[in-house]
């Protein structure tokens, strides 16, 4: 595999600041080469522990800290959680998360809970992941052993813009989950949110943290702002989706190989604005009634789209184009072409 890890953040600036079909034109190509463009991915994001979080990120529903419309719920049964993923699997989705509102795994009945249901799912033939806040390692090994195949813990925003949002938890307690999934052999899902209040530049610094990890995040979500009544961020204003579009761009550019999610925000977008993220190089939606607690595009709605822009939905554990292919080979010598060179790609041996 060739990847390059040495990006500087001028060279994803130089990528932003390209015009913005351009932009586009240059990450389609490179999508093209590492997926199989008309294969979209659908998730299934399941909370299984809805509220009650004892952290103040600024943009969540269910911190304890905010009077909003979550209230603290007990952990889902084994029984609910399990129909819950079968209706999704029925409904295309081919990995299901499952999401906990809680600032770390402890080692009690629920995380064994949560085990039991991670396996119960992993036996359904799908990509299972999970976000329960931070982990050790002999958890992260117990969520492997149970069949989980990936970890999500993204990192929001940059780590100076992150400071402004959250302050229960840091920047480096982050980074160090991450770390802690990718020792354990699990897939490691990262991304953030968009339209907090950050600028530009925290936005391209998020993709540079990630984009700088060897390896690089199997799946990178990407969400924009949900502006939540009773939070911090509830009368922030909302981005355009040409914001949405060059950070999609910008992030297929320089994760070449990552699955790139849309996730929170697209409840708002219209089928031509998505059909636009996924010719930027998104890969991936979240389907389903809502986004833990959040409204989201009915399963209906998302198959109407597919049906209209021509899309399949992805198998669990593809790895996209057959990379022993002469599209593969072709790939190689397209990043190493004159034109990728000129924006700072350089295929690297991995």
């Amino acid at each position: 595999m060739f990847i390059k890890y040495d990006w500087s953040l001028a060279e994803l600036q130089e990528l932003y600041a390209l015009p913005l079909l351009e932009l586009i034109s240059k990450s389609n190509a490179l999508h093209q080469e590492f997926h199989i463009p008309a294969e979209i991915q659908v998730c299934s994001l399941i909370s299984i522990k809805t509220g009650g979080c004892p952290e103040d990120c600024k943009y969540c529903s269910q911190s304890s800290r905010y009077q909003t419309a979550v209230s603290a719920q007990p952990l889902m049964s084994y029984e609910v959680a399990l129909s819950e993923a079968k209706m999704a699997i029925a409904r295309g989705a081919t990995r299901v998360c499952l999401g906990a509102a809680w600032r770390e795994i402890r080692d009690n009945k629920q995380f064994e809970d949560v085990l039991a249901m991670i396996k119960g799912i992993a036996d359904l033939g799908v990509e299972v992941c999970c976000t329960l806040g931070m982990l050790k390692e002999h958890q992260a090994k117990r969520l492997k052993d149970a069949g989980l195949y990936a970890y999500n813990h993204n990192l929001d925003s940059s780590e100076a813009f992150y400071k402004t949002i959250i302050s229960t938890r840091t920047y480096q307690d982050r980074l160090n989950t991450l770390d802690i999934v990718e020792k354990s052999n699990l897939s490691v899902c990262c991304g953030g949110i968009i339209g907090m209040g950050e600028k530009i530049n925290d936005r391209l610094e998020l993709l540079h943290t990630l984009c700088t990890r060897n390896p690089h995040p199997e799946s990178v979500p990407i969400n924009r702002l949900s502006q939540i009544p009773g939070t911090p961020l509830e009368d922030q204003p909302k981005i355009s989706v040409w914001d949405m579009l060059r950070v999609i761009a910008v992030a297929r550019m320089v994760l070449p190989k990552s699955m790139i999610r849309l996730s929170c925000g697209r409840i708002e977008m219209s089928f031509e604005e998505q059909a636009l993220c996924f010719l930027a190089g998104a890969n991936s939606i979240f389907a389903g009634e809502k986004l833990l607690t959040v409204a989201n595009t009915s399963v209906d709605t998302d198959d109407q789209m597919f049906q209209l822009l021509g899309l399949k939905k992805r198998p669990a554990f593809s790895k996209g184009s057959n990379h022993d292919s002469l599209s593969y080979r072709e790939a190689i010598k397209t990043a190493e072409s004159r034109e990728f060179k000129a924006i700072g790609y350089k295929a690297k041996s991995n």
